[in-house]
C-alpha cells in the first residue's frame, strides 16, 4: 500500500428523491473532515451515486449535486437492474485505490468509515461492516434474518453473519471481484470467497429517518434464494437423500403389505387411503423436486446467455 491513496464511495440509489438531499451533505461533510485527520492517509475522495432506473427525481437531484460538489459523480442505469447490479455498476466505474460501498439512507453508521480506512492502512484488503445487533429491525425481519444466516451456514454458503453491503475493498480485492462474470449476483457470498486479508468492523445500525425502504419482502426473498442457489448444491443433494429415504420406506411398506395379505388376509381392510395417500405424498415430493431442479436449470439458462448485467444510460464522472 502506498503512503497516500484515493477513496471512492459507491452508493446505489433507487427512488431516493426524499433521502438524497438530506443525507448526501452529511456524507460530504464527514468525508471532508476524515481527510483532514492526521492518522488518515487518504488524499482525495469521490462519491459515486448510481441511479438504478428510478422513476422519480433521483437522477435530476444527482445531476444537481454533481454541479454543486466537485467530489460527487453520477451514473444512471437505463432501467432498474436491482441493488446488487447497481452496486456493481458503481464498482466498475471506480478507479480509486480504495472503494467503500454503502446505502444512501445512512442507517449504516458513517463513523465506521474512518475505522475501515485505518484497517486498510494496516494491511486489510477487505473490511466488512457487521451489525452489533438488529434492534432497529422489526421482530419478523430479525427472526427471518437470523434464520436465514443459519440456513446459509448449514448449506456451506460463505456469508458473514449480519454483514450486508457496508464494506471497504482495496483495488486488488475489487479487481478480483470484477473478475466474476456471473449473471446471478450475490455479492455477500462472493466477497468472502476472494480470500485476501479481511477485518470485521462492528457498528450500530440506525433506524431510517429519510424516505422509505425499497427492499420489499419479495426482493429480500429473491436475494435469499440467489444466495442459496448460487453457492450451494445442498438442495439437490437433499432431494437425492429424500428419494433414497422414500425408496427404503416403500420397501418396508411393501413387505408389510405382502406379509399382512398372506398371513392375515381377514384383517386387510380395502380402502382408498392406502392408494391415495402415497400417491399424494409422492406427487408432492416429485413437484418439490422438479421445482428445486428447475430453479437450478433456470440459473444455468441465464448464465449461458451471458447477457449484460446493466447498461449505463448516462454518466457524470470526474
Amino acid at each position: 500500500m502506498s503512503d497516500s491513496y484515493s477513496v471512492d464511495l459507491v452508493i446505489p440509489c433507487y427512488q431516493e428523491e426524499d433521502a438524497l438531499p438530506q443525507t448526501l451533505p452529511i456524507i460530504l461533510d464527514y468525508m471532508r473532515a476524515v481527510l483532514n485527520r492526521e492518522n488518515i492517509a487518504a488524499q482525495s475522495f469521490r462519491i459515486l451515486l448510481v441511479d438504478d432506473g428510478s422513476e422519480d427525481r433521483t437522477w435530476e437531484i444527482i445531476v444537481g449535486l454533481t454541479k454543486a460538489n466537485p467530489e460527487v459523480c453520477g451514473v444512471k442505469l437505463s432501467r432498474n437492474c436491482g441493488h446488487q447490479n447497481a452496486m456493481l455498476a458503481g464498482l466498475s466505474s471506480s478507479a480509486a485505490d480504495v472503494v467503500i460501498t454503502m446505502d444512501v439512507d445512512l442507517q449504516d453508521d458513517i463513523e465506521a468509515i474512518a475505522d475501515m480506512l485505518l484497517e486498510y492502512q494496516r494491511g486489510s484488503d477487505l473490511v466488512l461492516g457487521v451489525r452489533d445487533d438488529r434492534a432497529s429491525d422489526t421482530a419478523f425481519k430479525r427472526t427471518t434474518a437470523n434464520s436465514y444466516y443459519r440456513l446459509l451456514s448449514l448449506m456451506g454458503v460463505p456469508a458473514v453473519e449480519n454483514h450486508a453491503d457496508y464494506r471497504l475493498m482495496s483495488r486488488r480485492a475489487l479487481v478480483a471481484l470484477l473478475a466474476h462474470n456471473e449473471t446471478n449476483l450475490f455479492l455477500r457470498g462472493l466477497i468472502p470467497k476472494i480470500g485476501f486479508k479481511t477485518t470485521l468492523i462492528p457498528y450500530l445500525r440506525k433506524a431510517r429517518e429519510h424516505g422509505t425502504t425499497k427492499y420489499t419482502l419479495r426482493k429480500m426473498l429473491r436475494l435469499a434464494l440467489d444466495g442459496i442457489t448460487s453457492f450451494s448444491v445442498v438442495p439437490l443433494r437433499a432431494i437425492s437423500a429424500l428419494g433414497i429415504l422414500i425408496f427404503i420406506v416403500s420397501l418396508f411398506a411393501s413387505a408389510w403389505v405382502f406379509a399382512t395379505a398372506i398371513l392375515l388376509p381377514d384383517r386387510v381392510v380395502p380402502g382408498w387411503a392406502s392408494t391415495a395417500l402415497p400417491t399424494f405424498f409422492l406427487g408432492g415430493v416429485q413437484l418439490l423436486a422438479l421445482g428445486v431442479i428447475g430453479e437450478y436449470i433456470g440459473k444455468i439458462y441465464l448464465e449461458t446467455k451471458r447477457r449484460p448485467r446493466f447498461f449505463v444510460e448516462e454518466s457524470i464522472l470526474k
